[in-house]
């Protein structure tokens, strides 16, 4: 009888504003949000992340960020290390290059999301993918747009292919 190893996928999520989105939010958007999150997959022990550095891997919880605010379980994976491991330098080669970092349309959380669809077929929580949308649509947001994206998240971690 074949034995089938499953791993646990977790979402690390932080709030980069570390509080001030939830109180300032209100009068700066004209809606509350929560915080401006940064996520993280974590699997086989490790942290892994996209930045404007490119895919990153640290131990859990040892980005510069300290500990997350919240942790998803996110399910578990049939997929072992190896393999997620070839997974990972083929994205960080294409399609998660750190040219191809933007804070507002190809960041963590769309790497988040993709890596955990493709270990466990399960999305990470809307409400860290809706929050670009909700921060654009309004005023603010639009006003802000243009030195927003010129900003890039960099909490450490070492790149996954040694770049």
């Amino acid at each position: 009888m074949d034995q089938t190893d499953f791993y646990p996928v977790k979402l690390y999520v932080y709030d980069l504003s570390r509080g001030m989105a939830r109180q300032l939010s209100p009068v700066m958007l004209g809606r509350q949000l929560d915080g401006i999150w940064h996520t993280a997959v974590v699997v086989h022990g490790k942290e892994f992340f996209f930045s404007g550095q490119g895919i990153n891997s640290c131990s859990p919880g040892g980005m510069a960020l300290g500990q997350p605010d919240c942790i998803v379980d996110l399910g578990s994976t049939e997929v072992p290390a190896e393999i997620f491991t070839e997974y990972l330098i083929s994205l960080a080669e294409s399609t998660y290059r750190s040219d191809k970092y933007n804070l507002f349309d190809h960041n963590c959380n769309v790497f988040s999301n993709e890596v955990a669809q493709f270990l466990t077929g399960n999305k990470i929580p809307s409400y860290i993918t809706d929050l670009t949308s909700e921060v654009l649509s309004t005023p603010f947001g639009q006003a802000l747009r243009p030195l927003l994206d010129s900003m890039v998240i960099n909490p450490g971690g070492n790149n996954i292919t040694g770049q």
